[in-house]
């Protein structure tokens, strides 16, 4: 076991170096509208629209999207993988009313170190109106989610023109509306391929600034982020009782990750963590990936227009009710978009986050512990208080000090001068000190992998 010590100058947290152009500057505004302006001519994106009509429905729309993703990785040397993941979903007497095909457009950018190890970034591509049942009228899906969409495009046209260690899984999920059935197909798929799943963002109405009460705010986003884990078990509500956790799910600090990284670009769009798994009384397409242990978030507009989503395209006592393009705020669809690009830039260069523990029974320090992860150049030790919010950067940042994956001992011991019973620790890991992974916590439940699950339910 390495003996670290403490060193006093802190290490580059940023995941943008000085010598590096920053790939959000290459979103571009008029692609954005270009692509949401073919989405919505599809004149409705509704699950249980045409799977045949070659110009309307959800079954023309999600082959152009395939041929989109196709026609990017052309220009990356066919760098992504294109394959439609679906599966025919059952009748469920909701929403589904008859067997149907559901299809996800999905591209996949292995990555050329660790390809196993991976990022989602999806929106949901299907639309509908008022009644969830009528899959005939239009139903243009601007915001909701031609936005989250459109971002989707214009991030695999940016980052795969760049290779990066981890790969990056685009997806836009159909099936959302009728019960999250898209997600649910896609995060099946992710589990039974045996991928390790750094992150999932899910992007869920990225395009307005002003909501149905006047009030606006463009210069943030909503990160929604779960407390408690969903695949939790009654051995680990236990232990998490005891020694902390509620706060420190891998989605939540996911969220934290996003908020610091939005603050070092404080022109850009800003992060307002809610520290709940969705709004009140809704869902989205994150939950799916939640409920299998996957970290994952929801990010969605600071404020939300009801009278433009969910709504059949009507004027009513003066007011105009719909989802339509008129009513984006493509600014700051733009701003969000760069948000994101710059998320996934720097996770796909950046390692797993370790799985630290932390041992401070009956002493007046805390010694934390954690295991070497691939592609890991250092690692930081943050702390906070248990009343507190968010990870203070200075406990102990740590240069290895030995080979990367040796045969022998690959396990790091840190002492925090620090009693345990007042403090939280966190352990991110860096690629050569540039480009760092969110913290987990020395929590039970802190690690970003699913949860072992008992065999049956008498364990």
């Amino acid at each position: 076991m390495k003996k670290l010590a403490l060193f006093a100058a802190l290490f580059a947290t940023t995941p943008l170096s000085g010598q590096e152009a920053d790939p959000a500057l290459e979103v571009s505004q008029e692609r954005l509208r270009a692509d949401m302006d073919t989405i919505v001519g599809f004149g409705t994106r509704h699950t249980l629209s045409s799977q045949t009509d070659p110009e309307r429905g959800i079954g023309a729309a999600v082959d152009w999207a395939l041929d989109e993703f196709r026609r990017i990785g052309a220009n990356c040397g066919n760098c992504l993988e294109v394959q439609s993941v679906e599966r025919v979903v059952e009748a469920d007497a909701r929403r589904i009313p008859e067997p149907t095909l559901v299809r996800n457009a999905v591209a996949i950018q292995r990555g050329t170190e660790r390809p196993d190890e991976i990022i989602i970034v999806q929106g949901h591509y299907d639309s509908r109106v008022t009644d969830p049942l009528n899959a005939t009228d239009d139903a243009p899906g601007a915001n909701d989610d031609g936005s989250g969409s459109v971002m989707i495009l214009e991030a695999a046209r940016i980052l795969s023109q760049r290779e990066y260690p981890s790969t990056i899984v685009y997806a836009l999920l159909t099936g959302e509306e009728q019960g999250l059935y898209g997600a649910q197909i896609l995060a099946d798929w992710v589990e039974a391929e045996g991928l390790t799943v750094k992150a999932v963002l899910n992007n869920d109405m990225i395009g307005n600034s002003c909501g149905s009460d006047g009030v606006c705010d463009a210069e943030h986003v909503r990160v929604f982020s779960e407390g408690l884990r969903a695949d939790s078990t009654a051995e680990l509500r236990a232990l998490q009782r005891r020694f902390g956790g509620e706060n420190d799910s891998p989605g939540r600090n996911l969220s934290r990750w996003l908020a610091e990284l939005a603050e070092k670009h404080p022109d850009g769009m800003q992060v307002r963590q809610i520290w709940r798994t969705d709004r009140m009384g809704r869902g989205g397409d994150q939950i799916p990936f939640l409920d299998k242990g996957y970290p994952a978030v929801r990010i969605t507009v600071a404020v939300e227009d009801y009278e433009h989503q969910h709504q059949d395209l009507r004027t009513e006592d003066g007011v105009t009710y719909g989802d339509t393009v008129d009513e984006l705020d493509f600014e700051y669809l733009t701003r969000a978009s760069q948000l994101n690009v710059r998320a996934l830039h720097a996770l796909a260069n950046a390692p797993m986050p370790p799985e630290p523990t932390a041992d401070a029974a009956v002493r007046v320090d805390t010694e934390i512990k954690w295991q070497s992860v691939p592609g890991a150049g250092t690692y930081a030790v943050a702390k906070r208080r248990t009343d507190e919010s968010y990870w203070r950067d200075d406990a102990a940042n740590v240069y290895r000090d030995g080979p990367v994956n040796t045969e022998e001992d690959t396990g790091y011991s840190y002492i925090a001068p620090l009693r345990g019973d007042d403090w939280l620790f966190g352990v991110r890991a860096c690629a050569s000190g540039s480009y760092c992974s969110p913290y987990a916590s020395a929590v039970p439940g802190g690690a970003f992998k699913p949860v072992e699950q008992p065999e049956d339910e008498t364990d």
